[in-house]
């Protein structure tokens, strides 16, 4: 399929020299609690100067009906905070692979620190991203510990198990060669995108 490229380059969501910038992207349909777990999680505990919050147009593995226009919206009023930014840039991109974006902005910001943030219910799916494995090798990954999720039936954590970084160590994440990789456990959110959706189903459906 092909995806359009935009006649300019978008505007970078903030500053990036000299700064550790986490990378979230997602959905977000609805975003939820869970999220900002994840976020928050990775935010404090490696030490960032932002995390960069970015919703998705397209997710070629997931199907959303919801308009990216209301999922970009909802994603600004929850994760509203001093140092987190919600950015349209992968629509802008006109690309939906995390492996473009990623590529993109280490071209355009070469003094940034860049560490790619995902939930742990993310991770046995991660080599079905686009060229995973270079992406693994162009920032390190930070991996936070959701509902039913774990790096032990991990493709990506087979792939990549001497890259792993101690929990210990995770203020220096950012500053580490890729392949470099860090599991953080952190105190589980239920919150689901695919309950929330239910739910809103349910309430929305008039009485029988």
């Amino acid at each position: 399929m092909r995806h359009r490229r935009p006649a300019h380059l978008p505007r970078l969501p903030g500053p990036t020299d000299g700064l550790s910038i986490g990378i979230m992207g997602g959905s977000f349909d609805p975003p939820h609690a869970g999220h900002t777990h994840v976020i928050e999680t990775a935010r404090k505990r490696l030490g960032l100067d932002w995390v960069w919050v970015i919703p998705a147009a397209g997710n070629p593995l997931k199907r959303t009906t919801t308009p990216f226009a209301d999922r970009m919206a909802a994603a600004q009023n929850r994760f509203s905070s001093p140092r987190v930014r919600v950015s349209p840039i992968e629509a802008e991109l006109g690309s939906p692979y995390t492996f473009d974006l990623i590529r993109s902005l280490k071209r355009r910001a070469p003094g940034a620190r860049f560490v790619l943030i995902i939930g742990s219910d993310n991770l046995a799916g991660f080599h079905r991203w686009r060229r995973w494995r270079e992406l693994a090798r162009m920032l390190p990954v930070a991996v936070v510990s959701r509902p039913g999720g774990t790096h032990a039936v991990s493709r990506f954590a087979a792939t990549f198990p001497r890259a792993r970084v101690s929990e210990g160590e995770a203020l220096t994440l950012s500053e580490r060669q890729a392949p470099a990789w860090i599991y953080l456990h952190a105190p589980l959110d239920q919150s689901s995108s695919t309950a929330l959706r239910a739910l809103m189903l349910q309430v929305a459906l008039p009485p029988v």
